[in-house]
């Protein structure tokens, strides 16, 4: 008799799962023949076909699988008692089938190596290392504060539109490359989500549809949030899958641009997860360091906080809740909450630099 050939899609998830398991023991050849391989290629293949359309491919494709999919469960939910075998069977075929186009086009790069190994950085700091680091960031932040408005009280405004934002993020890597080759990026695709309004209730200002590669920022966050988040889903497609890995990358992408408002928002980025990290360490401290920021930058921050505070809501725990378990099931151990991680790169990187 001839056999369903979705059966033998079906069974198939059970050796993926066991190689993608496996790949978490051996990041090395991750590294070496996916994120720096195979995904770059791919990468690129995908940004050249979706990157030139103005709207995001992606979540037109995921509007269109969500319809097909409550249509399929509506036209097929007689077989769930009358044909519950096959209907089991188709189930777990197009688990299989998105399982295998997820890790393939993407999400291996979570099993790839820690930054800190690829940029010869240690992964491990003192208090006195990290209020050394903290304190140039703030001498930064405030410069360039500076340099923008001469009221050190004065909020900054965001002088581009976000769609010319998008257009100029790139500009920050093409500097960065010369530092890290590796972090060299083109073509763009970088794009403004048409889930923005749902992105924001859930707590999320952006991100990357591993399906086609286009990288989506919510259009409705704050102007001054824009670059690093922009900055931070480029590193995304550039195979950066850790959460602190990119807000690394987005923050030092941001911090090389030309442009003295993504330098702003570059240093005042990493000063918050800094002062966070002080706060943590010794709250005195923490309030002094407070007092020599300028009140402008407060304010950007008090912005953005008040900007997420509009938009809590009773599901925005689950959804963060859901990614973060999403986010430790994908070999990020700490989940959303790895904020030491990226302080660490923070303060290694600028130690490095001043060595």
């Amino acid at each position: 008799m001839h056999k369903n050939p979705k059966l033998y899609i079906a069974l198939a998830l059970i050796p993926q799962i066991l190689v993608v398991k496996a790949l978490t023991y051996i990041p090395e050849i991750v590294e070496t023949y996916y994120s720096n391989g195979l995904y770059q290629w791919v990468s690129k293949l995908f940004r050249w076909v979706f990157g030139w359309l103005p709207f995001s491919f992606g979540d037109i494709f995921y509007t269109l699988s969500i319809i097909y999919i409550i249509r399929w469960f509506f036209k097929n939910r007689w077989r769930i008692v009358k044909d519950t075998k096959n209907w089991l069977i188709d189930i777990f075929a197009t688990v299989s089938i998105v399982f295998f186009a997820f890790h393939f086009l993407w999400a291996l790069n979570y099993h790839r190596q820690p930054l800190h190994k690829n940029l010869n950085l240690e992964s491990d700091y003192t208090t006195e290392q990290l209020v050394s680091v903290t304190k140039m960031l703030i001498d930064r932040s405030n410069d360039a504060h500076e340099a923008i408005s001469k009221d050190d009280s004065a909020k900054i405004e965001m002088p581009y539109s976000k769609t010319d934002i998008l257009k100029l993020a790139p500009e920050g890597y093409q500097n960065l490359q010369q530092e890290y080759p590796h972090l060299a990026y083109s073509p763009s695709s970088l794009k403004k989500s048409l889930y923005s309004l749902p992105l924001t209730y859930m707590g999320f200002s952006g991100y990357l549809n591993p399906l086609t590669n286009e990288a989506q920022v919510d259009r409705l966050i704050p102007s001054f949030k824009f670059p690093t988040t922009a900055s931070h889903e480029i590193a995304h497609q550039l195979g950066y899958a850790a959460e602190n890995e990119a807000n690394f990358i987005g923050a030092l992408a941001a911090m090389h641009h030309d442009d003295i408002y993504f330098n702003y928002s570059g240093y005042t980025f990493a000063l918050r997860h800094c002062l966070y990290e002080v706060y943590k360490r010794d709250p005195d401290l923490y309030s002094e360091l407070l007092n020599t920021i300028h009140y402008g930058i407060i304010k950007n921050y008090q912005e953005v906080q008040l900007f997420w505070d509009s938009y809590k809501n009773p599901t925005e725990p689950f959804f963060r809740k859901t990614y973060d378990n999403f986010l430790i099931a994908n070999n990020q151990t700490k989940g959303m909450q790895s904020y030491s991680y990226v302080v660490a790169l923070y303060v290694n990187y600028f130690l490095s630099q001043n060595s």
